[in-house]
Parts: structure tokens; C-alpha cells; sequence
């Protein structure tokens, strides 16, 4: 996809973060931007901010868990606009027990309200988003793109619902591009699995539903802590959304902005042919080589 001005994106997760990195990004290509986010506050704050640089951008307050808010945001999008050529989902959540370095505490011992939360958001939401998106996407015949935000996690050993959540993400997003190359669509797609980024996504509990709520009393509050410490120093969103804005005027399905995990990623897949154990990821470590200034 070559020709942006005048185009509409769709950032869902879009007040903070990597998806209002993409919404600015495609507002200076000229695009028409529609902010999609559960939190009002943040979201008046980023259209508003949005505004003030002469882009013509709204924001509507929608919940990916929802089919029926997800349909709602294309409604009010295509009132608006008319028509939808980009569509980010990117709204994600990781829970307080996930973003400790080590829970003490194995899957089948993780509270279902997790699993509903966390794969409600992270997968969930960006199957509704093909779904609902991509009918009106075919229908109108211009060219247009679909980037999925998973994470390295989705190419990485691990458990705990954030990284199931986002293997499945991974896996929907490769059916979903071979399915549209053999339709021989206009629309194309990528997937996102990006490392540490300096986000708020540790602090997601801050917008989890009530009925939602987890009573679970295997949470490192110290590691998440200091995985949030660490986050100032990682790759900020704006690098990220140029990598983005760049895979898609070249068809890039694979987005990978953090090279320093490429070795962790093939040893991966060399056990996996080797028909071994799973390798183990020593989080300790991680969070030191960042500490380091590794672009981790």
C-alpha cells in the first residue's frame, strides 16, 4: 500500500502507547485517523492532542472483549469516513500474575478470570476486528491492511495466558494473509511481535472489567515493578510505529523491531526440529541485559 492521504486507519488501543505512536504516524501521511480505546479519559486526551497538530482524527470508546463494540467502531468509522482502508488491532492486556518474572504458579493454577481477561482482549479482540473489518474492506476493492499486534512472545517459549494469547494471535495472523493472498484481495497483512517497548502495558489492570477480577495471590508486585523500571529504557513506541508504517508500503508480513531476540527465536525452532524439551528463558537475565541498554 502506497497512497495515504485522504485513507482511514483504525487503531484499536490507540490512547496510549504503540497505538497512539500509529495513529500519529498515519496522521502525518495524511491519513484520516480513528482512535479506538477503553479509556475515555486517555482517549479525549489523545484526540485532543491530535487535534491541536491539525489532523483530522476522532476517538471512539470501544471494548475489543465485544463484538458488538468492535461492530459499533466501524459503524461510527464508516459514518464518518466513509470507508476504512487500515486497521491496527492492537489493543492489548497483560495480567498481574503474566507480568511477574516468575509466578509461582503452574497453567492449569491460573485464575479463569485471567484466561477470560487477558484472551479476551489480546486474542479475542483481534479475531472481531478481522471480522468485522474485513467484509467491508473487500467490499469497497481499494487497497488495504490488516497489522495484528502479537508480541516475541508468540515466538517464544512460554506459558501463562498473555503468551498463549499471543501465539494464537501469531497463528490467525499467518491464516489470515495466506487466505487473502489466495482471494488475490487488495488488502494484505502483517503481524507485529515486538519486544520490550516503553508501553503501559504492565499497567493494564488499571482498565480490567470488574467482573473480571483476579483474587490471585501468585503476583511477584516487585518483579512487575521492576519490569516497568525497565520499560524506560526500552524501544519507544515512535521507532516501532515507523517499522510498522514501513511494513506496510512494503508487504511485510513478519515486523520484527527487536533484533537482539533473532538467536532466542531460531534456538526455538531448532529444538522443536530436534524434538526436544522446550527451552527455558531466563527472565532474571532479560531484565539485566535491558537494564544494560540492550534493545531488548
Amino acid at each position: 500500500m502506497h497512497d495515504f492521504d485522504g485513507k482511514v486507519a483504525v487503531v484499536t488501543g490507540g490512547a496510549s502507547g504503540m497505538g497512539r505512536a500509529f495513529a500519529e504516524r498515519f496522521a502525518q501521511a495524511g491519513m484520516n485517523v480513528v482512535l479506538a480505546d477503553i479509556e475515555e479519559e486517555a482517549l479525549e486526551t489523545a484526540v485532543r492532542e491530535l487535534e491541536q497538530q491539525e489532523h483530522r482524527v476522532i476517538g471512539v470508546v470501544t471494548n475489543t472483549m465485544s463484538r458488538d463494540s468492535v461492530q459499533a467502531l466501524a459503524q461510527r468509522t464508516i459514518d464518518e469516513f466513509g470507508k476504512i482502508h487500515i486497521v491496527c488491532n492492537n489493543a492489548g492486556v497483560i495480567s498481574r500474575g503474566d507480568a511477574g518474572t516468575r509466578a509461582e504458579r503452574g497453567v492449569w493454577e491460573i485464575p479463569q478470570s485471567d484466561w477470560d481477561w487477558v484472551m479476551g482482549v489480546n486474542f479475542w479482540g483481534v479475531l472481531y476486528g478481522l471480522q468485522v473489518f474485513i467484509p467491508h474492506m473487500l467490499q469497497h476493492g481499494e487497497e488495504g491492511h490488516i497489522v495484528n499486534t502479537a508480541s516475541l512472545a508468540g515466538l517464544t517459549p512460554g506459558g501463562g495466558a498473555y503468551g498463549v494469547s499471543k501465539h494464537g494471535v501469531l497463528a490467525l495472523s499467518e491464516g489470515l494473509y495466506r487466505d487473502l493472498k489466495s482471494r488475490d484481495a487488495k488488502i494484505s497483512a502483517s503481524v507485529l511481535c515486538p519486544g520490550f517497548v516503553n508501553t503501559r502495558i504492565f499497567a493494564a489492570e488499571r482498565n480490567r472489567p470488574e467482573e473480571f477480577e483476579s483474587t490471585d495471590a501468585a503476583i511477584d508486585s516487585g518483579a512487575s515493578a521492576s519490569v516497568e523500571t525497565m520499560l524506560q529504557q526500552a524501544k519507544l513506541p515512535s521507532e516501532v510505529a515507523e517499522m510498522v508504517f514501513a511494513a506496510i508500503q512494503d508487504d511485510q508480513f513478519y515486523i520484527l523491531p527487536h533484533p537482539a531476540w533473532d538467536e532466542t527465536v531460531r534456538s526455538r525452532v531448532e529444538q522443536v526440529l530436534a524434538r526436544g524439551a522446550p527451552l527455558s528463558i531466563d527472565f532474571e537475565d532479560l531484565l539485566g541485559r535491558l537494564a544494560a541498554g540492550e534493545d531488548l
